[in-house]
């Protein structure tokens, strides 16, 4: 008789999935293509964005990479949404699909608006008037489409193909690890295809036919994806996390003048001291935890689960949902809860990558990109930043993890959120690297009298912004599939489409730090006949004190996230926990 994979996964019809014809890395290699083409085509397009905006449609210093940090910032957030869709409606299969024929159209007409010279301003070399509203507008219409398709497919893909792996069989748990760190290394190609292939065609044979390639690699990942329909294991969907999440709260509202038992194995559901709470709803059960004990706001949560003498007649039966919440209910809320310290103390990480995506390629492009008879293309510096991602990904499967695992006896060689805080101290590092960097630019601009001559490339080779690039690139690896793996493991059951949705925001509400910062900086330090830290003409700015200013932002972020990461338990450990100790 065929083995039938035991953590509930279906098969396409519905029915549960056998273990030797469905899941596994055959259908999970499936999965990868539809997130390399979205982040070949999300780079593509945003690492030469601001080149295009500044040259071709005659946008300022500061506008251009505010489009650039708030089109990224947008597809980003929009995976709370596709986390959402998925985790309601119609499950992380059809949503990555629908959202990669988004994607696709977004990208076409991208490829349109770049190839017709009558959808841009007319070349010009100074005082050129900026694009016009109807020009923006189908740009917007462009970027956002693709934005929209992004955050559908971000939020579910690397959960469905996890999705692809039992849970509760050893060898396939341990697979699941592996899948995390191949799953990025194939993000990672698709990275540097677009950082190096796309950008010289866009910069040398035409900005179209590199966004042409985009839409026609992503209908063709779409093919391939919908290809192993037959093949994939999937996860009913488990009806809406948020009102799941509501359910708790306005329960515990309703009961807010009641007393917390001392007893907590009265509280609905809970079958006593050290034993499972059984929530028939639920896919997962869940232990009572004291971890919040100090802090009334958590407590107060436990309410929804005290019994009222009306609620008598309700005990041995379905609980009215918005009045009586099980115990597992309840600590699938304080696992949302406990993951929003570390949600919160990850995001100035994507602050400082957002720089190498803006300010580090306009840097890139006031220096000496000749290399022989070739002109290096600026935008291609953060082609080195996902070759780093990728060599460093390796070292770290290869080595490291084999290497701390002796050391620390850790299965995983550190624990996620070690991982984690050696992306965000490595950061700090690459703002350092990139504020010497811009001081010494600047200092031979002067030295060669170029301070207003902006357009004439300063001698000195763009080779010298490449180290600020290979440790976000070091620093990446640490931190996005570190996160990536947290927020899945760590989510409640049934909520891993919108944990995952969870920590894409970080990267969005990182790319929209940046905007604000931009802002703010330019506002506060424009005046006087000043141009400000960050003027239209760079070798007149001040680019370098902003990079240290993100070093300082970020080192007491850091602090932060270090207290916050030694007060979080893992689920495992509060499973089985009083509430004691936190295992960083």
């Amino acid at each position: 008789m065929a083995e039938v994979v035991g953590d509930g996964s279906l098969d396409h019809k519905g029915n549960p999935a056998i273990r030797s014809a469905t899941g596994g890395w055959k259908r999970a290699v499936l999965v990868f293509g539809p997130e390399l083409c979205e982040r070949m085509t999300t780079l593509g397009v945003a690492t030469n964005l601001v080149t295009y905006l500044t040259n071709d449609l005659h946008l300022s210093n500061t506008k251009a990479p505010n489009i650039v940090t708030n089109f990224l910032g947008t597809s980003f957030m929009l995976c709370l949404l596709g986390g959402f869709i998925a985790d309601t409606y119609i499950g992380r299969f059809w949503t990555v699909a629908i959202a990669a024929t988004i994607q696709f159209l977004g990208m076409l007409v991208l490829t349109i608006l770049t190839s017709l010279p009558s959808l841009r301003p007319p070349h010009c070399v100074h005082d050129c008037p900026p694009a016009k509203a109807k020009q923006l507008s189908l740009l917007y219409l462009a970027l956002y489409l693709s934005a929209l398709g992004t955050g559908g497919i971000k939020s579910n893909v690397s959960a469905f193909g996890a999705d692809q792996f039992d849970k509760n069989e050893p060898k396939e748990q341990k697979l699941m690890s592996y899948f995390f760190n191949w799953f990025f290394v194939s993000i990672s190609v698709g990275a540097l295809f677009s950082l190096t292939v796309l950008v010289y065609i866009q910069d040398n044979v035409g900005r179209g036919w590199g966004y042409g390639i985009c839409a026609a690699a992503m209908l063709l990942a779409i093919v391939i994806f919908l290809a192993g329909t037959r093949m994939y294991r999937y996860k009913a969907p488990s009806g809406s996390p948020l009102t799941r999440i509501a359910k708790v709260v306005v329960a515990a509202v309703r009961k807010h003048k009641l007393e917390l038992p001392r007893d907590q194995s009265s509280l609905y559901g809970s079958l006593g001291p050290g034993k499972d709470a059984e929530d028939p709803a639920s896919d997962q059960s869940a232990r009572h935890t004291n971890q919040f004990r100090h802090l009334y706001q958590y407590r107060f949560l436990d309410k929804a689960a005290v019994l009222e003498p009306s609620d008598d007649e309700i005990y041995d039966e379905n609980p009215k949902p918005w009045r009586l919440c099980t115990v597992t209910q309840i600590e699938e809320v304080k696992m949302v809860l406990r993951l929003l310290p570390i949600w919160a103390t990850t995001i100035t990480f994507y602050t400082v990558y957002a720089q190498m995506l803006t300010f580090s390629v306009v840097q890139g492009s006031k220096m000496d990109r000749k290399m022989g008879s070739f002109l290096f293309p600026s935008a291609s510096s953060a082609a080195f930043l996902f070759a780093t991602i990728m060599v460093t990904v390796t070292v770290y499967d290869r080595f490291i993890v084999p290497l701390m695992r002796k050391l620390t006896g850790h299965p995983q060689g550190i624990t996620t959120l070690q991982r984690i805080g050696v992306g965000l101290v490595v950061a700090i590092l690459a703002m350092v690297v990139a504020a010497m960097v811009e001081r010494r630019r600047v200092r031979i601009a002067r030295e060669n009298k170029l301070l207003d001559s902006p357009d004439v490339p300063v001698p000195m080779s763009v080779l010298w912004i490449l180290p600020q690039y290979v440790l976000v690139g070091i620093g990446e690896a640490f931190t996005y599939i570190g996160q990536l793996e947290f927020f899945y493991r760590e989510s409640p059951d049934g909520m891993q489409s919108l944990g995952v949705g969870l920590f894409l925001s970080t990267i969005s509400l990182g790319f929209f730090l940046s905007s604000f910062l931009v802002s703010v900086v330019d506002s506060v330090t424009r005046g006087g006949g000043s141009g400000g830290w960050i003027a239209n003409n760079l070798n007149r700015s001040r680019l370098d004190d902003f990079y240290w200013l993100l070093a300082v932002v970020s080192s007491a972020n850091l602090v932060l996230y270090l207290i916050c990461a030694r007060w979080y338990k893992y689920r495992r450990a509060v499973s089985h926990s009083t509430g004691t100790s936190a295992h960083f």
